[in-house]
């Protein structure tokens, strides 16, 4: 059910699958497992959406540094990761992220154009969302706001977004595979099905995508992460 909600969701407004699902799984579960069951789903929407346009291949010239970047803090992570603390913090962690999302989606109308930074930047940035991949299962908070104030196309935002979301889960699936949390197993066969659930969930929210008012359902959307993240924390 809720990877079907995700699906819908991403269908209607082409964002939200991953932190919909983890937030809404870790009231019931571990982030640690929410992660696990995330990972197919996640990395087949991601390449579907990275292939979609072609001219992959200049995308990866482009961001290589802050797909390294992606990498090095996956490995060397500066925050508590999910396998530490039986998930404690990183549960703290994800709410916060969710949090920021959200009221980043609500408040920020126009980002600055930072694109002559982008040389230095891309790999800081990447490190940054390398370590909150490992530490809450979602790289959100900065990789999204990142990508936006370099004023991309939408369509190469789109595959931005794809490149930078396919590495990220691949460190993720790395990771939970070399640290796993002591008397948890990785059970992939669950998580196909929750990829069969986040399909017909994409297919739903493309059917009605046209007849609700999208900017209203975007404000309802960020309201719900704002909502979510805050009881996370507090819980």
């Amino acid at each position: 059910m809720v990877f079907a909600f995700a699906g819908m969701i991403k269908g209607m407004i082409g964002l939200g699958l991953p932190a919909v699902s983890m937030g809404l799984l870790t009231i019931a579960m571990s982030p640690f497992q929410a992660a696990s069951l995330l990972i197919v789903p996640s990395m087949v929407t991601n390449v579907w959406q990275l292939f979609a346009e072609g001219h992959v291949w200049a995308f990866i010239r482009r961001f290589w540094t802050l797909l390294v970047g992606i990498v090095v803090g996956s490995i060397w992570s500066f925050l508590p990761t999910l396998s530490q603390s039986h998930g404690h913090s990183s549960e703290i962690l994800l709410g916060c992220m969710l949090a920021l999302y959200g009221l980043y989606g609500l408040c920020v109308k126009k980002l600055p154009h930072i694109g002559k930074y982008e040389r230095w930047l891309s790999p800081i940035i990447g490190y940054i969302g390398g370590a909150v991949t490992v530490a809450t299962g979602v790289i959100i908070i900065p990789i999204v706001p990142y990508l936006q104030s370099l004023h991309l196309k939408r369509d190469e935002l789109v595959q931005a977004l794809g490149l930078t979301f396919t590495v990220s889960t691949i460190c993720l699936a790395v990771f939970l595979h070399h640290n796993p949390m002591s008397g948890m197993t990785l059970d992939y066969r669950l998580s196909f099905a929750a990829l069969l659930a986040a399909l017909v969930g994409m297919w739903l929210g493309k059917k009605i995508r046209y007849r609700l008012n999208e900017q209203l359902f975007r404000r309802i959307f960020f309201i719900g992460l704002v909502s979510l993240g805050l009881y996370m924390i507090l819980h």
